[in-house]
């Protein structure tokens, strides 16, 4: 990469972490800490844990789409602002309202997928797919880093000392945007698709049943991560006695070993082409993580295993979720597809912190991992059913003024498994099968090589 690559992709890797860090932060404390809260039950902490996602998922494409009239940086800048004003809400609140308000506005500040398209303007062909990856990839760092400094920082300013820190965090990240993120001189809206939704795609994208599976999983993990932090601080601080200024070192303990745990099973997912079979089994344990959680309410040790096998699951699951989603999507509609995805995953989280709140308040700590295990269950059936994901690639070309395909022409050469026309901006996007496609005779009927 050339330096200017360089920069771009420290500045809004460091944007987007950030942003994921604060969200993620208040996951281990704040069910501990919003009885202090005047007005608070149950029901609302959860709402205050989950109201992040109502917002952040519906605000995630049009975001999107506005950066695509008025540029990346200006929308980016904006949702840093709404995000620093959610922080600062948040920290100044003395009701669970209020804390509720800010985490709202938090979450208004939806440029994840901006941050994407940005990075996908600012590098090269070559690079972009490993700087995304890099970027995205810093949503399990930040999740494990959230989960032990969270208990440690609230241990000793308070669950405002939390939002303090993220609000400083959301500063430096305006003067990121300002003064480290170079601007392109032009969105890239050819490298785009694979960042942003094309609101003309959106339709048949929610009509393609393969998608709407991952859909649903991602939007049932996080529902049920949002639901067990409701209970989880809890009934580790009321049932086993277990101080919260120690919640660190455990969560510490049980995410280290499953992030060991799940290595082998991602390299093994990829190297041997096993990722459906490595997939579903993630959904098996997600299922037996619950019920553990659920039935070792009076065994310390088994609730701990129950912690490490929910890690092993939630890890392993987050790491094929987006890789099934971009060998699922067809040809020239990865970003609508992952547009869906994300909006997904962020209403879930929204359901989860509300019913996990709902269900504590109504039925009990214990009722929670039940209904998560129902909930992984559902998802498993899902799971067990999709087709296994092809070794696909996408392929782009740039059609020449005038010219027309003939799509069965095309789809009729081996390994051509989809094609998608895009004619007013003269683009023709192929999804093909690398261990089939034939590239001789699809560059003799186009009559030009392709990269």
């Amino acid at each position: 990469m050339q330096s200017f690559e360089i920069r771009s992709l420290s500045g809004l890797a460091f944007l987007y972490a950030s942003r994921m860090l604060g969200l993620f932060m208040v996951l281990p404390v704040l069910a501990l800490y919003a009885p202090g809260y005047s007005g608070s039950t149950a029901l609302l902490a959860g709402v205050a844990l989950g109201v992040y996602g109502i917002t952040q998922g519906l605000l995630q494409i049009p975001f999107g789409l506005v950066s695509d009239r008025i540029g990346r940086k200006p929308v980016i800048l904006v949702g840093m602002l709404i995000f620093l004003a959610g922080s600062l809400v948040a920290a100044n609140a003395e009701s669970i309202a209020g804390i509720i308000v800010g985490r709202a506005l938090q979450g208004a500040g939806a440029v994840a997928s901006t941050i994407m398209a940005l990075l996908t303007d600012l590098t090269r062909e070559e690079h972009r797919v490993r700087a995304m990856a890099m970027v995205g990839g810093t949503i399990g760092v930040c999740f494990a880093i959230a989960m032990v400094s969270g208990p440690w920082i609230a241990g000793k300013w308070g669950l405002s000392g939390i939002f303090w820190i993220t609000a400083g965090l959301a500063v430096t990240g305006v003067l990121v945007v300002l003064f480290v993120v170079p601007s392109p001189a032009a969105p890239n809206r050819l490298a785009s698709r694979e960042a942003l939704a094309v609101p003309s795609l959106l339709k048949a994208t929610l009509h393609d049943r393969q998608l709407l599976r991952l859909d649903f999983g991602i939007f049932t993990m996080h529902m049920v991560q949002m639901a067990c932090w409701v209970s989880v601080p809890v009934v580790l601080e009321t049932t086993f006695q277990f101080g919260r200024d120690q919640h660190w070192w455990l969560y510490l303990a049980t995410m280290g070993l499953g992030f060991i745990a799940i290595v082998p099973l991602i390299l093994f997912a990829e190297s041997r082409h096993k990722m459906k079979p490595v997939f579903v089994s993630g959904v098996v344990v997600l299922v037996v993580a619950e019920a553990v959680l659920g039935l070792t309410q009076t065994s310390f040790p088994l609730f701990a295993f129950g912690l490490f096998l929910f890690f092993v699951a939630f890890n392993l699951l987050e790491a094929c979720l987006p890789s099934l989603v971009s060998k699922t999507a067809p040809g020239g509609s990865r970003g609508t597809a992952m547009g869906i995805y994300s909006s997904s995953q962020f209403l879930g989280a929204f359901v989860g912190g509300t019913a996990g709140g709902w269900l504590v308040y109504s039925y009990g700590l214990q009722s929670v991992y039940f209904f998560s295990a129902l909930a992984a269950l559902l998802w498993l059936a899902a799971a067990a059913t999709m087709s296994a994901p092809r070794r696909w690639s996408s392929l782009v070309v740039k059609l020449k003024e005038g010219e027309q395909l003939v799509g069965e022409d095309y789809l009729a050469i081996a390994g051509v498994e989809d094609l998608v026309l895009i004619p007013d901006k003269q683009l023709a996007y192929f999804k093909v099968d690398k261990a089939l496609f034939d590239r001789p005779g699809f560059e003799r009927l186009l009559g030009r090589p392709v990269g």
